[in-house]
């Protein structure tokens, strides 16, 4: 199977706009494309892992992936799918962000000899003039046209800044500044993303002529990815100072029953083969499919040595047994009073509520335990000594849990 092909089988290919030139492209390795990521934190999500992913596969392919980290229109802020404008970030952060993404995306792209590049398009936007962006650029869009964009009528009537309404302009100009600077003929994106990656298409083909060669494939679910990188407690990061291996292999293991399968397909790189074979898998057996999922994407990120620990600690869970592998997190004398610790402190300084008002709901609501005794009351109390030598394990819910120690 060609790697269009597969694309296709894995569900990854949602709308093109040159399928017949697009194939020939990547079916035999000549496709240098892009793929933009917003430094809007200092850590890639899970909510990235699909375009992580597919530039992975089709550099594997022999095509040329050039990961472009928004500086520039990181400055302005998209306003797809937001109902507000994004809070402005100064240059500093800004490119401390990127420095952090090139280190994780390292771990899928290849970046040595040339076989792929990560460019800032700060390097061009932030030096544009503005009149010359009104005569050269602007002339080229539509207002009518603009407007009709998803991106835009989801803000009409909650109020769209200029600033933000200028932002199809600076994400189409990167299309054309990187076909012009590095001969990039291929741009991916998400679903919410395809009426700015037409402008980029337009623009490079009204400036350029009609010989230029310049086409866009959206993903299918990256929408829905972004999502992903979310959950009731926060977010899923790559980072495992943010998001240890262990948290991030638990993500993976608990996806519903009904989307393990497209998971499979779309992010790990198993022969289509096997994960077809899986369809037929019920009950239980879609637990040994959810297992394969989170130690593939756990090995992926983090590495084989730290899935396997995550994947030992999971079981440990499920056993109670051995908690060798269990996240743990570390209690400081500090953080008693009287040499007692409340179950809401607990749950908060362990990682296991991001607020002391979340802890107290899942107290109250019967979903703690410490060493396999359920605590409903938020005033209980647990003794310092509790915590010393091996600690205790502390549960919230069905699937996540700590041991607890002292330091």
């Amino acid at each position: 199977m060609q790697i269009y092909d597969e694309l296709v089988a894995r569900g990854l290919i949602a709308q093109v706009t040159d399928e017949k030139e697009i194939r020939d492209l990547v079916n035999n390795g000549k496709a240098t494309f892009y793929i933009g990521f917003d430094p809007t934190a200092d850590s890639l999500h899970v909510g990235h892992f699909m375009a992580l992913c597919l530039m992975k596969r089709l550099q594997q392919a022999g095509n040329k992936p050039i990961a472009l980290i928004g500086g520039g229109t990181a400055m302005i802020g998209d306003p797809s799918g937001r109902t507000d404008m994004r809070q402005m970030m100064t240059r500093e952060t800004i490119q401390h962000n990127c420095d952090c993404f090139k280190k994780q995306m390292s771990r899928f792209i290849d970046f040595s000899d040339d076989k792929a590049l990560m460019v800032n398009n700060a390097d061009w936007l932030l030096d544009l003039n503005y009149v010359e962006v009104l005569r050269e650029v602007g002339a080229h869009f539509s207002v009518n046209r603009m407007l009709t964009a998803e991106c835009y009528k989801q803000r009409m009537e909650r109020g769209l800044s200029f600033l933000e309404f200028n932002y199809m302009i600076m994400q189409s100009y990167d299309f054309y500044a990187l076909y012009q600077k590095y001969g990039c003929n291929m741009q991916f994106g998400g679903d919410d993303q395809w009426s700015n990656m037409l402008g980029g298409t337009e623009l490079i083909r009204r400036k350029l002529g009609k010989d230029a060669y310049a086409m866009t494939i959206t993903l299918l679910l990256n929408s829905e990815g972004k999502k992903m990188g979310k959950t009731q407690s926060g977010a899923v990061w790559l980072d495992p100072n943010k998001t240890s291996p262990f948290d991030f292999y638990q993500y993976w293991r608990n996806v519903a029953d009904a989307d393990v399968l497209k998971c499979l397909r779309m992010l790990t790189f198993l022969p289509l083969e096997q994960i077809d074979e899986m369809d037929k898998w019920e009950g239980s057996q879609l637990n040994q499919a959810k297992e394969i999922l989170a130690y593939e994407l756990t090995a992926l990120v983090h590495g084989e040595e730290e899935a396997k620990k995550a994947q030992e600690g999971a079981r440990a869970l499920f056993s109670m047994g051995n908690a060798e592998h269990m996240p743990t997190a570390e209690l400081s004398d500090e953080d008693f009073t009287e040499d007692a610790i409340d179950i809401v402190s607990l749950l908060h300084k362990s990682g296991l509520a991001n607020t002391r008002s979340e802890g107290r709901r899942a107290v109250e609501q019967g979903g703690v335990s410490a060493d396999g005794e359920k605590i409903t009351d938020p005033k209980a109390t647990l003794a310092k000594e509790k915590f010393e030598g091996d600690g205790i394990v502390v549960k919230k819910g069905k699937k996540n849990f700590r041991k607890v120690v002292l330091k």
